[in-house]
């Protein structure tokens, strides 16, 4: 309770705090692209991108240990508003040459100048060696509808995970889009910052298969005083609805028209974690260099 009251204070400040901005002229971003600019344009264009993070996390969950990883993302869009996608990630330590390779297709809209959306499906494909908790998921549909209040930016979303193990998770985030009137080199260019706080709720079965897949990686928790009889114990518990996680994020991007660079820093205090996991507060930093063309 305690956290669900900070996300509503938080988004009081927001409300309060609120200026004018300008919406980005980027890409048609996906929840997938690890950028943060966010919005719908009728327009064709291809994306490239690259980025670093410091931890895998998925819906709020790491794994037994740090992954660092890089990830590469290649987007087309076409004016129809339908959009094809491709990634693929690399964990840095591991055995395989490339652990994750994901392939989407979805579709983007806008029902008002303020309402927008898109709706999309994902496939995963995870090398039988690759040891990210998300690995327990093959399938994704995600639906996702943004609300632009013009001091706030609201957003819902619906994913339903399948393949090893079923998930739905409910994804909740208040943004504030900021830019700056200033150049730093010349007139081409600006700097956006894009805070955020974001609530996860859903099911956690992918941690009962992943456990189950890779057994002897968990690190049980010492402060459970029940019998521990294998992951299979957990499985009631997993199967819950809850709230899963709280984040703040802090983006800071340099923009050029065709090209963006971003740092972003995400604290993130996952709730209700099984005692087979020891999730715990966790500094993510992430650092993405994406090209557009037009």
């Amino acid at each position: 309770m305690k956290y669900i009251c900070t996300l509503f204070f938080l988004i009081i400040y927001f409300n309060a705090g609120a200026g004018t901005y300008k919406h980005p002229i980027f890409i048609n971003r996906l929840t997938q692209i690890t950028a943060d600019t966010d919005t719908v344009a009728r327009k064709r264009s291809a994306s490239v991108g690259i980025s670093y993070g410091s931890d895998a996390s998925f819906f709020g969950r790491t794994g037994p240990v740090k992954y660092p990883f890089l990830n590469t993302d290649v987007i087309y869009n076409a004016k129809s508003g339908i959009f094809l996608y491709g990634s693929a990630y690399k964990v840095l330590g591991s055995t395989p040459t490339i652990d994750e390779i994901d392939l989407g297709v979805g579709y983007l809209y806008r029902l008002s100048s303020k309402f927008s959306g898109n709706i999309s499906y994902t496939r995963f494909l995870f090398d039988r060696n690759a040891l990210i908790i998300k690995s327990a998921s093959s399938n994704d549909i995600n639906f996702k509808n943004t609300y632009d209040w013009k001091f706030l930016k609201t957003s819902v979303i619906l994913d339903y995970l399948f393949g090893e193990s079923s998930d739905f998770f409910v994804t909740i985030n208040a943004s504030k889009y900021i830019e700056t009137d200033w150049s730093v080199f010349d007139d081409k260019d600006y700097l956006s910052f894009t805070p955020s706080i974001s609530v996860i709720l859903g099911t956690q079965n992918f941690v009962q298969k992943y456990s189950t897949n890779h057994p002897g990686r968990f690190d049980f928790d010492d402060k459970i005083t029940y019998p521990l009889v294998g992951p299979e114990q957990y499985a009631g518990d997993n199967s819950n609805f809850n709230a899963l996680n709280y984040s703040f994020k802090i983006p800071i991007a340099y923009n050029r028209p065709h090209y963006t660079v971003e740092f972003a820093y995400k604290y993130s205090i996952p709730v209700n974690v099984e005692g087979i996991l020891k999730n715990h507060r966790e500094s993510f930093l992430n650092l993405t260099f994406y090209y557009v063309f037009y």
